[in-house]
């Protein structure tokens, strides 16, 4: 390298030494860090639940322009797929409890200083060479030359002298084979069990757990370092399901009674607590294999009764996970999945252990819940059958459930959510032809829905005013853009909206321009009457031909008259009801006038006459009171008797006209039998389900791990 000039020396001088004094001092502090970290990492059980979301671009403070609806809160998943963990699971056993079925005389004590001080230090020592193992494994995928390098120097110096470790090698490989001969049987499954229950045997109860993480394991080639079926095998059926069933309904009283806590004090706190203990040091491993193990399980079986029981048996666990935030998190990722995709009580337990993470654990593993459970409802509903519409009902009200349990932490993400929803809506107006395209979608419609029963439901305990003139102001623009008469359905869903948002708020929202644009549609006089019914539950835009037939004129009056009534029926009993409905009737008088269809005549009819009713009375009433409409309090107050009474001819005319609607939906419904197969399987009825809470023998899991066993026609192997 040739020498510098003048310049390229001065700069050099004024810049590069404080640039490199930088990079001196920024290593340093990142070395300092790092070694507190590693620190950190290698006690995992001294942590806390501690779950952050993506350190990435925040939405909530930034540019959320062009951001998908499912993409306005970040996540990331390289914590989830992470394993975090020094073993595969596998438990090492005391060498006496393997031939416990043919002696059966020792004694297994749950403090005992010899077998199980010498089964603690043999399970570190395997521990501390499986994480050594991995560290090599890594450090050869990083560094390509350095696994040349022991390529060659395995070559050239063997690891092992053949004379010195013949006996070793002898000794290891008679001990491998007679593992693999060695069935495990039935019988000493329930010695097992004996001990651990009567004598909370922790040998036994390793035992118990390996042959419980085989049967999980079962059908799966298995990833650890020692694989399931260089171990044991599983004599039958019945002891396979004998495994599974005992460690899931007995794992959680048995942990209860080895670490000495009761079912009252069995709290976060607690579990925490005892992380320095010798109990918990020597049961930690434990407790972690069943845990991993049913993981495993619940993302293996497709069963619906088996997962709902398993889920139902981990919950009571769940305060274990406290010690396991990588566990936890898989856990999250596992339980947000079958909440999603399931359905009846499967969707149920899996939204409860949801729940419970979300409210017993830290503030940031609300979040991570939130964001996984959003994502997974919106990845969900871009297409809306029919088959599925209750499904994801449940699924929008558990969802709103979850939100109501930090009201703080929601009602921001609920604006966030809201402000991309309504810049959508600013570049819709703009006549942008993707954003148009996103707004008539079923993510945005369910969007506002999830945000709109939110509301709904907590508008009377918490200030969320500003939510709610947002997302007012969000669906009558959603109304104004899509008026033509193919997007029926989806103004019908604007009013139903704006009508929840005013019962439950008390607030005016006028909506009566809105419905009666729908009377206003050509109606054509002669409608085709042969064409296929379209449920508008499940439809955003209707297909043109069906804009002539007779159902899409029966639609169009039988819906006005159904929202217009449940308007007014909210505010019959306020004194302004003669104002507010002048216009509304002379629009509908008009509409008399126009139509030739004696049916939809009749219709209009009879409600005028009930609204005319209710006006009469209200005036009558009016005319009788002696404040002035400056009294805010008499106002409010007035005909509030009559309103609870619920007697009123307008209330009863109200409630026929939605008990006539509901039946109608219900003959729509039937019209499309061929969904039953569909939702038979997305859904399963909870009263077919086993009573996974309870404390039964859940035969009925039985019966189904058993016959998911025997169609494989041979003796298990795991």
């Amino acid at each position: 390298m040739g020498k510098l000039g003048k310049k390229a020396r001065k700069f050099s001088k004024k810049n590069l030494q404080s640039v490199l004094k930088r990079k001196r001092q920024l290593k340093s502090l990142f070395k300092r860090r790092a070694s507190k970290r590693d620190r950190h990492n290698a006690a995992e059980d001294e942590d806390e639940v501690d779950i952050e979301l993506s350190n990435g671009r925040n939405p909530e403070a930034g540019d959320i322009e062009d951001i998908s609806l499912d993409a306005v809160f970040s996540e990331d998943d390289s914590d989830v797929t992470g394993d975090d963990s020094e073993s595969d699971g596998y438990l090492s056993e005391d060498s006496s409890c393997a031939h416990v079925a043919e002696s059966g005389s020792e004694d297994y004590l749950k403090d005992s200083s010899g077998g199980s001080a010498l089964w603690v230090q043999n399970n570190e020592i395997h521990l501390d060479l499986v994480q050594k193992t991995k560290k090599l494994n890594r450090l050869q995928e990083k560094d390509p030359e350095f696994a040349k390098f022991l390529e060659s120097y395995d070559k050239g110096q063997p690891f092992r002298n053949e004379e010195t470790y013949s006996d070793e090698d002898e000794i290891s490989n008679e001990g491998m084979a007679s593992n693999e001969g060695k069935f495990l049987t039935s019988s000493a499954v329930k010695s097992w069990c004996q001990l651990v229950k009567e004598q909370r045997s922790v040998p036994a109860l390793t035992s118990l757990l390996n042959g419980y993480r085989a049967a999980c394991h079962y059908g799966t080639k298995s990833s650890g370092v020692l694989d399931a079926e260089s171990w044991s095998r599983i004599q039958n059926s019945e002891t396979f399901c004998e495994i599974l069933m005992f460690v899931l309904h007995e794992a959680d009283n048995i942990f209860q009674g080895l670490l000495e806590i009761s079912s009252s004090n069995c709290k976060k706190e607690a579990i925490l607590g005892l992380k320095n203990t010798s109990k918990w040091k020597t049961l930690r491993p434990l407790i972690k294999s069943y845990l991993r193990s049913t993981l495993f399980l619940l993302s293996q079986v497709t069963d619906y009764e088996i997962l709902a029981f398993a889920l139902a048996r981990l919950r009571n666990s769940i305060l274990y996970f406290a010690a396991f935030p990588s566990l936890l998190r898989r856990l999250i990722k596992i339980a947000v999945h079958l909440w999603a995709t399931g359905g009846g009580a499967l969707s149920s337990h899996s939204f409860l252990i949801i729940k419970d993470v979300a409210s017993v654990f830290s503030s940031n593993c609300f979040d991570t819940c939130f964001v996984k459970t959003y994502k997974a409802f919106i990845g969900h509903c871009q297409v809306l059958e029919s088959a599925v519409f209750k499904h994801m009902q449940f699924l929008r009200s558990s969802l709103v459930e979850l939100c109501s349990l930090d009201m703080q932490k929601s009602s921001r993400k609920a604006m966030v959510s809201i402000k991309q929803l309504a810049k959508t809506l600013q570049q819709g107006l703009q006549m942008k032809k993707e954003a148009l395209k996103k707004i008539c979608s079923w993510q945005y419609v369910n969007c506002i829905d999830i945000w709109v029963t939110f509301t709904a439901a907590n508008i009377r305990d918490y200030d969320l005013q500003p939510l709610l003139f947002m997302i007012i102001q969000i669906i009558n623009g959603v109304a104004v853009l899509f008026s033509g008469p193919r997007y029926l359905p989806l103004r019908l869903k604007c009013i139903q909206w704006l009508n929840h948002l005013s019962s439950s708020s008390g607030i005016f929202i006028p909506v009566a321009s809105l419905v009666l644009d729908v009377l206003e549609y050509n109606i054509s006089k002669e409608g085709r009457s042969n064409e296929k019914a379209v449920n508008l539950s499940s439809a955003v835009k209707l297909p043109k031909h069906w804009l002539k037939s007779r159902n899409f004129q029966e639609e169009c009056v039988s819906s006005a008259i159904e929202l217009l009534a449940e308007h007014f029926a909210q505010w019959s009993y306020h004194i302004s009801f003669p104002e507010l409905a002048t216009i509304p009737l002379i629009r509908l008088k008009k509409f008399i006038e126009i139509t030739s269809i004696e049916s939809f005549r009749r219709l209009v009819k009879r409600f005028i006459d009930q609204v005319e009713h209710n006006i009469e009375f209200v005036q009558k009433k009016r005319d009788e009171v002696a404040f002035s409409p400056k009294d805010q309090q008499s106002v409010e107050s007035f005909l509030q008797l009559e309103k609870h009474s619920g007697k009123f001819p307008f209330t009863q005319y109200y409630r026929s006209i939605m008990e006539k609607a509901a039946s109608r939906n219900l003959v729509l419904n039937e019209k499309f039998a061929g969904a039953e197969k569909i939702i038979k399987n997305i859904q399963q009825h909870p009263s077919d389900m086993v009573d996974v809470g309870g404390k039964g023998k859940g035969h009925s899991v039985k019966r189904k791990i058993l016959s998911h066993e025997r169609k494989n026609g041979k003796k298990i192997k795991v």
